[in-house]
């Protein structure tokens, strides 16, 4: 079974279960791979393949990490603490993050491969990263390592 028919399977039996707050984040979640899939060209009931799948849902667990941290700095613990929620819903779907230590070799090995030295250097070595790293990690965790590799 794809991720795509997981997703929408699941929202099913969330309906079933009368579980609201599921119901409502993978009613969204479906909402966003119909975007896609119209932005890819495909109709809105067309099935995208697992790797965007996660690509979508990787975005929607960032898009409401940040919420919640808007809500929490406004003083809305509520309205975070729902957003949280649904990140946590989604992070569910997606592949398991890499620890520090896995995603350090990583990175480690994207610096050897394009043989960087220095900070001027840091695209193409995200570049490699982020293609060694497929989605179990943060953009922003790997830039962070990359550049503290780079200028340390």
């Amino acid at each position: 079974m794809s991720l795509h028919d997981q997703i929408e399977a699941d929202l099913r039996e969330a309906m079933k279960a009368r579980d609201k707050a599921r119901t409502s984040a993978l009613r969204m979640l479906i909402a966003a791979l119909k975007n896609r899939a119209t932005a890819d060209g495909l109709s809105p009931q067309g099935r995208l393949d697992d790797e965007v799948v996660e690509k979508v849902l990787a975005s929607e667990v960032k898009r409401r990490h940040e919420a919640a941290k808007a809500y929490e700095d406004a003083g809305r613990d509520e309205s975070a603490a729902a957003e949280t929620a649904e990140a946590e819903v989604y992070e569910a779907y997606l592949p398991e993050q890499l620890s520090d230590d896995e995603l350090g070799a990583l990175v480690d090995e994207a610096i050897a491969e394009v043989g960087a030295t220095s900070p001027k250097e840091m695209g193409q070595v995200m570049k490699t990263a982020m293609a060694k790293v497929a989605g179990r990690a943060d953009g922003s965790r790997v830039s962070a390592l990359v550049k503290d590799r780079l200028t340390g």
